[in-house]
């Protein structure tokens, strides 16, 4: 399926070695989305034993849809450090806007094809509450064909979930924008979620086209109080035997995890999802362990996420500090990254000699203040000197101990590692 060189590479990235990742992809505990009418200059693999990825979510609005906004997240994303990215459009020429984000992205493109299946029916139709499976086929087709290397597909949602869902009463019903949109086609048409009943026709393209398939967890908790219930149970056991269904037809799949999970729970989340889904690669949202941190929900993620990659997640969602408020600014994208970047290399530090290798050098050009070489290793060289940069005075040290500069004294006594 894929090339000896590619893997030859991807392995060297992830300082393992090429049978250790052919046995990975093989067994479907490791996935790496790659169209095969693609030519990507960064691919990535995502699974077990493997370091952490970060996704990063970009795309017009209905409020806001110039592509050229989008395209600067994009770049700004990628000179982050985000393994690949997502395609949320919803306004204005999606297939332009896609087909500008294929072309500029050097990682994984990836979508939410009942997004633009939605979009087609409202302009059509005046409702996207009348799309029909034509819609959603098309979408698919000509999405695979433009070069889009895994699709979010929000099959695990059925139409006998939504009793449950009228009954339970969540806080914060079903927050997935593409759960939303089937929950309320399946309410009006009473008819079964058409991903799910359509299935094997979505894995005969995926298989085609070499696509992952992401399964949406469109009942997600968007509250701490929805945390962990039975909506998000069931979903999960659904999403369980899809993994099985796309493993027996060839085709790569990992699972998309909790919104708003407490944090004495993510563990628990993490241990599951593996246990049931099959060890399918783990794709999250946060987790975030609290709902109070509206414009600071980078941080309340990286929080969450740095806990459930400790746990076994293996791919990490971009929270921005826009989440919940607004469509993210090009500075939103630039934090949310870092931050996810954050929590991801505080877990991969524990399993990979370069990532801890990487604080014990820039540690080591702590100690002696040396700050030309410390800049480069730190996770944002940029902000970094330009915050050392504001010290005025010796630039021996920073700002804050001055003359009593702790790392200053105690080299005088040569009682430090050499640098």
């Amino acid at each position: 399926m894929f090339s000896k060189s590619l893997l030859k590479k991807i392995a060297c990235q992830e300082k393992v070695t090429p049978a250790f990742l052919e046995k990975q992809l093989s067994n479907g505990r490791v996935v790496i989305p790659y169209n095969k009418t693609r030519s990507l200059a960064k691919p990535c693999a995502i699974g077990d034993g493997l370091k952490i990825k970060v996704n990063t979510n970009i795309g017009t609005s209905t409020e806001k849809c110039r592509v050229q906004d989008e395209l600067k997240k994009l770049k700004v994303a990628i000179a982050c450090g985000t393994d690949a990215v997502m395609d949320l459009s919803t306004g204005g020429n999606l297939r332009q806007v896609r087909r500008r984000i294929i072309d500029e992205s050097s990682v994984p493109v990836g979508t939410v094809p009942v997004y633009e299946a939605a979009v087609c029916a409202q302009n059509r139709e005046g409702s996207f509450e009348k799309m029909d499976f034509n819609d959603i086929r098309d979408v698919l087709h000509a999405q695979a064909a433009a070069g889009v290397d895994f699709f979010t597909v929000h099959a695990g949602i059925l139409k006998s979930f939504l009793k449950t869902i009228k009954k339970r009463k969540r806080v914060c019903g079903v927050v997935s924008r593409g759960g939303a949109i089937l929950t309320r086609w399946m309410h009006i048409h009473n008819k079964e979620n058409p991903f799910y009943e359509h299935f094997d026709d979505i894995l005969r393209l995926a298989k085609e086209y070499r696509i992952v398939l992401s399964l949406g967890d469109a009942l997600r908790p968007g509250a701490i109080a929805d945390s962990t219930d039975d909506l998000q149970m069931s979903e999960l056991c659904v999403l369980a035997e899809l993994v099985k269904r796309c493993r027996k037809k060839g085709v790569g799949v990992m699972v998309e995890g909790p919104g708003h999970i407490r944090l004495d729970e993510i563990g628990f989340n993490m241990l599951l999802e593996k246990r049931i889904c099959h060890r399918a690669p783990f794709y999250i949202l946060g987790p975030l362990p609290t709902d109070i941190a509206a414009g600071y929900d980078h941080i309340t993620a990286a929080i969450g996420g740095s806990l459930a990659g400790l746990c076994g997640a293996n791919f990490l969602c971009v929270v921005t500090p826009a989440e919940h408020l607004r469509h993210p600014s090009i500075e939103d994208i630039h934090n949310g990254v870092i931050s996810a970047k954050i929590a991801g290399h505080c877990v991969d530090l524990l399993h990979f000699r370069d990532e801890w290798q990487r604080d014990y050098q820039l540690s080591l050009y702590r100690a002696h203040r040396n700050w030309k070489k410390l800049f480069p290793l730190t996770i944002d060289p940029e902000k970094a000197r330009s915050y050392h940069n504001n010290t005025r005075g010796a630039t021996d040290r920073c700002s804050m101990c001055g003359t009593f500069c702790s790392l200053k004294i105690i080299d005088a006594c040569n009682f430090l590692k050499k640098a």
